[in-house]
């Protein structure tokens, strides 16, 4: 009997502390911005807009991309003193493993910018016609 509760402690302990390491590990991406552009209704006039604060520092950008992604993504960050501009193409490549084939997508472009001062900032995506579409598009600090 003393060895069950000894057990289930343990395994309560680890359990306990993967969570723990998981909720840090997601801290450590340090996630600015993010969306999920997966319904045509989060686009106006075919380009999806939002504002946020963002600190000065060295940031980059992180794609989510699947085979229905928008061949060529355009994305524009306006603040009062920064300007970015980039047409992300997706690129496909191809694996296989002997007994099957699939591929990987990703966005190739300048991923990588730096914010030399506080400010609010707008983001500008679009998807150039395909609003259908799906990707993730995360702004991380470095």
């Amino acid at each position: 009997m003393n060895k069950k509760i000894i057990i289930i402690s343990i395994i309560v302990i680890i359990g306990f502390f993967t969570i723990l390491s998981l909720d840090s590990s997601e801290k450590k991406d340090n996630v600015v911005f993010h969306v999920t552009l997966a319904d045509p209704q989060l686009y106006e006039n075919g380009e999806y807009t939002e504002s946020f604060e963002i600190k000065n520092g060295e940031y980059y950008f992180r794609f989510v991309p699947n085979g229905s992604s928008p061949e060529i993504l355009s994305i524009s960050i306006k603040g009062k003193d920064f300007g970015f501009d980039e047409d992300f193409q997706l690129r496909n490549t191809l694996h296989q493993t002997g007994i099957s084939e699939y591929y990987t997508w990703e966005y190739d472009g300048t991923s990588s910018f730096k914010i030399h001062q506080s400010d609010e900032v707008m983001i500008i995506i679009n998807p150039n016609g395909n609003v259908m579409g799906s990707v993730s598009v995360d702004i991380l600090q470095n």
